[in-house]
């Protein structure tokens, strides 16, 4: 799986996908929609979508696919090499979501949650199989939020085709474990060779599992936090357990443009994302008074990522 597009560029979204077969092309195809990543606080969420002719679903479900949750690292790699084999009538497609992406969709001025990036998601993958001139006929999606609501709104959106949204579609549906198994791949991948941009001193490629509530993550996350510029790139500084360390580990910062023009010393460098925290719009590169020190303010897309305010795990 050639993730060079991410390595060039940490800050956005990448999307992969393999050939489309010809008999999708022809027939009425059955489409699943899963992701992984959703959680962790390191690293990007991926989402996935797999598909095959209705004809030919026995077929994928002999490959003994499976929820990737279930599989072992090398059990995933197997199946979707397997699946790439039976590109006759297997196809996939990827959207690859960084933290930069996440963080700052969730914390700008329109606050852009991770329930509504995420179907939006999954809603960009199934037109992109439209597009390709993939003949959807059903799509099963495991859910985000409720189910029915998530239903109703994909069904609004695609007249034309049966959808099925349901917690746990991935263990129901072969076609979305397959689409699991494509998901989890693609983010194995990109945390095991994750391209730090940052010049990080004694950078520790040991970071566990990446999500909030495990030990080693934390550690590496109190290793690598900055005191002005915060985390690295790799790091979903929207999340609860980033912004602990940030308000423990962090400078504090004084903001040149806050409302009232009299703060005393510096405060918690995450008021800067606060409601009603600046009377003007935003500009480029204002800068900052930081630990005593007038210092040009990173912006979220710059070599290391900004403090945030807004949490979620």
């Amino acid at each position: 799986m050639d993730l060079s597009e991410l390595d060039r560029d940490s800050t956005g979204r990448c999307r992969l996908n393999s050939p489309v077969p010809a008999v999708c092309r022809k027939e009425p195809c059955i489409l699943g929609v899963d992701e992984a990543g959703r959680g962790p606080v390191l690293g990007p969420m991926v989402y996935a979508i797999c598909y095959c002719p209705l004809s030919r679903l026995a077929d994928l479900e002999a490959l003994k696919v499976a929820d990737s949750k279930t599989l072992s690292e090398s059990e995933r790699d197997r199946l979707f090499v397997k699946m790439q084999e039976d590109g006759d009538f297997v196809g996939w497609a990827l959207d690859v979501l960084s933290p930069n992406l996440i963080s700052t969709s969730m914390l700008g001025r329109v606050k852009y949650n991770l329930n509504s990036l995420s179907h939006d998601t999954a809603t960009g993958l199934v037109q992109f199989a439209l597009d390709q001139g993939v003949k959807v006929a059903q799509v099963f999606v495991d859910t985000v939020g409720l189910p029915d609501t998530y239903q109703e709104r994909l069904q609004q959106r695609f007249p034309g085709i049966e959808v099925t949204v349901k917690a746990k579609a991935d263990a129901l549906y072969p076609v979305v474990s397959a689409a699991s198994i494509c998901a989890k791949v693609a983010r194995d991948q990109a945390v095991k060779n994750w391209h730090f941009v940052e010049k990080l001193q004694g950078l520790d490629a040991d970071y566990g599992s990446g999500y909030p509530n495990d030990p080693k993550t934390k550690a590496w996350l109190r290793k690598h936090v900055e005191p002005v510029f915060g985390f690295p790139q790799f790091v979903r500084f929207s999340w609860r357990t980033a912004q602990s360390i940030l308000e423990k580990e962090a400078e504090g910062v004084m903001w040149e443009d806050s409302l009232t023009g009299d703060q005393e010393g510096p405060g918690r460098i995450t008021s800067y994302f606060s409601e009603g925290a600046r009377v003007r719009p935003r500009l480029p590169h204002r800068k900052s008074s930081h630990a005593g020190r007038s210092r040009e303010r990173a912006s979220p897309a710059g070599p290391m990522l900004h403090h945030g305010a807004q949490s979620h795990d």
